[in-house]
């Protein structure tokens, strides 16, 4: 029986070395598959309203919290290291039944390139890179390590925690809506709220990240699925050199920059952002029966 679309399944795999990692499939099973992988600090949760457009479209849409985010599991004593986050990915591109679309937002788009670029043939059918490039700017993602490392001694509710993340999207006129962002939010033991990743996380991004830099180069030069860079006009992680960069290591790659938005493109334009990764998406040999460019 096909999922109803206003429903995600729960799905849990466990990784190669027994982490849970826990996540949620909207769409029909038989559908061709959409493999959502989150930026660093995100949930599966940012691809809800994505998804959701998508599978209504046709398309089997899944997507996971990542090791040490969310509800997936933690590693004992936060030895985490970025091939562990590889493994995780190629463990869920080969679970699905046929060769996904990868959607990858920061994070989860590195981890792509890297999956991409490695083997031939790859095991994806078309890549989404959602504000990444394989060269960063290290500005921006400071920015975002520094937001992460501000609020150690938590939160006293979700409204303290919205306060804190509108100071940060400033940019946006909404206010967080305190009750969706209790979602992202775990109970302390001393009775206040503390975000949802593991505070470990963020060592490996500072001690590994700059060590890949090399290797996502030279992956993005072989990849060979197609390709969509999305990236927001007001980024600061994703600049126009950077973007060109990009498009002469990979000239068969398509780059849209979506307006008025930063490094959180999904959130900051999702109307927009669906509708160039729709209009990616249908003109794919996989995309749906009775779905065309």
């Amino acid at each position: 029986m096909d999922t109803p679309l206003a429903c995600p399944s729960r799905i849990v795999v466990h990784a190669g070395d027994g982490v849970p990692l826990v996540g949620e499939r909207i769409g029909a099973a038989a559908a061709p598959p959409v493999l959502f992988a989150h930026g660093f600090g995100q949930t599966r949760l940012a691809w809800r309203a994505t998804a959701a457009a998508l599978a209504a479209a046709g398309w089997q849409c899944i997507s996971f919290d990542a090791r040490g985010h969310g509800d997936s599991g933690r590693v004992a004593g936060g030895a985490y290291h970025l091939e562990q986050f590889m493994a995780d990915l190629r463990q869920l591109i080969a679970a699905q039944a046929q060769p996904p679309v990868l959607v990858g937002a920061s994070m989860g788009g590195l981890l792509g390139i890297a999956v991409a670029g490695d083997a031939a043939p790859a095991p994806l059918a078309a890549l989404a890179l959602v504000d990444i490039t394989p060269r960063w700017e290290p500005a921006g993602v400071a920015r975002v390590l520094d937001f992460m490392r501000a609020h150690p001694q938590g939160f006293a509710d979700a409204d303290d925690a919205a306060r804190a993340v509108a100071t940060y999207l400033a940019h946006r006129r909404r206010t967080p809506d305190a009750r969706r962002l209790r979602k992202l939010l775990r109970s302390g033991a001393d009775g206040r709220l503390y975000w949802h990743w593991d505070p470990a996380l963020l060592d490996v991004v500072e001690r590994e990240g700059p060590q890949y830099q090399p290797a996502l180069l030279d992956a993005t030069r072989a990849i060979r699925v197609p390709t969509l860079l999305l990236s927001g006009d007001a980024s600061d992680v994703v600049s126009a050199a950077s973007a060109a960069e990009f498009t002469r290591l990979l000239p068969a790659a398509r780059h849209v920059t979506v307006a008025g938005a930063t490094h959180m493109l999904a959130g900051d334009a999702n109307d927009a952002f669906v509708a160039a990764l729709t209009d990616f998406l249908r003109t794919l040999p996989a995309a749906p029966a009775g779905v065309s460019p």
